[in-house]
């Protein structure tokens, strides 16, 4: 699997990929989906490219060999020594076919190559299924919870109170 760093002219096929995964009834097509959490999209063009413009960050992406189609990415972003992972999406019609977790262990090499020695990830504690995927790939639970910008309309609409969970996995 090759990734390559995201650039500006990605951006509109970017930001479709991630809210097809993540919102809307597109997501539903996958296992990944938010839909029944939070309404609204998942990110913005202008978003994202205030995420890749970032010193230190990165949105890796993976283009189908034979379409040349977006299938799948992960933003990172180094803090010191850790690389916090988020946004790890793969295109909801080819999901559980192992691309996420490919995607997985090459954004944890992409780490490891910058000298960092742990992986951090933030998740939505109601999001039994993904926790229990990240356990399975060596991520835990770190027993600290962080926020949910509830009313931040750039994450969505949350239909329920919702928190975040931080996982870490040592590299």
């Amino acid at each position: 699997m090759s990734l390559l760093p995201a650039t500006t002219t990605d951006l509109p096929e970017l930001t479709q990929l991630i809210n097809s995964a993540y919102r809307g009834d597109s997501s539903r097509k996958g296992w990944t989906t938010e839909a029944d959490l939070l309404g609204g999209i998942r990110t913005s063009e202008a978003s994202l490219a205030e995420t890749i413009a970032k010193p230190d960050s990165t949105i890796l992406i993976h283009r189908d060999e034979a379409t040349d189609v977006l299938i799948g990415c992960v933003y990172l972003e180094k803090k010191a020594d850790l690389m916090y992972l988020g946004m790890l999406t793969v295109s909801p019609e080819i999901q559980a076919r192992g691309i996420g977790k490919k995607l997985l262990q090459e954004a944890e090499n992409y780490a490891h190559t910058l000298g960092c020695i742990a992986v951090e990830m933030t998740v939505i504690s109601q999001r039994a299924e993904l926790i229990a995927w990240y356990e399975r790939r060596g991520f835990a639970l770190t027993g600290e919870t962080r926020p949910f910008p509830m009313n931040d309309p750039r994450f969505g609409e949350p239909k329920t109170n919702l928190e975040f969970v931080v996982m870490r996995k040592g590299l």
